[in-house]
């Protein structure tokens, strides 16, 4: 079983739904998701559950949680979201960084454009790990 981590800053926003996208495309008999974040938000930013819910996909009930050692111990792989330098490591994953801007604040077409490009990421990162 692949685990996979998705993280950012706030976990409030890129990763919350590219865990999402992942656990709605990828065979749960062969991986599954997380998202975490390194100083995780009280909630999930409006702006994302509103374009989330568009695709079909509530986060109303999912909440901002911290990347902690117990969360990652049986991880084989962490996609951070473009943090920089305040980017998550966790020691013996392997990691990819997927250069996404926040959501966070930003009009209605440029979060929904964000939203689009982690699909298409997600839906790559599956076809490669032959998570199907």
């Amino acid at each position: 079983m692949l685990k996979v981590i998705f993280a950012c800053v706030h976990n409030a926003g890129r990763s919350q739904m590219a865990a999402a996208f992942f656990n709605q495309l990828a065979d749960p008999q062969k991986a599954h998701a997380i998202s975490a974040g390194t100083e995780p938000g009280d909630r999930i930013h409006p702006e994302v559950q509103a374009v989330m819910q568009e695709v079909g996909i509530d986060l109303s009930h999912a909440k901002p949680q911290k990347l902690t050692e117990e969360l990652a111990k049986d991880a084989q792989l962490l996609i951070t979201m473009g943090c920089g330098d305040k980017c998550p490591y966790v020691p013996g994953l392997r990691r990819d960084d997927w250069p996404l801007r926040d959501p966070k604040g930003l009009p209605t077409e440029e979060v929904q454009a964000i939203r689009d490009e982690v699909k298409r990421r997600v839906a790559e990162l599956i076809a490669r790990e032959s998570v199907l």
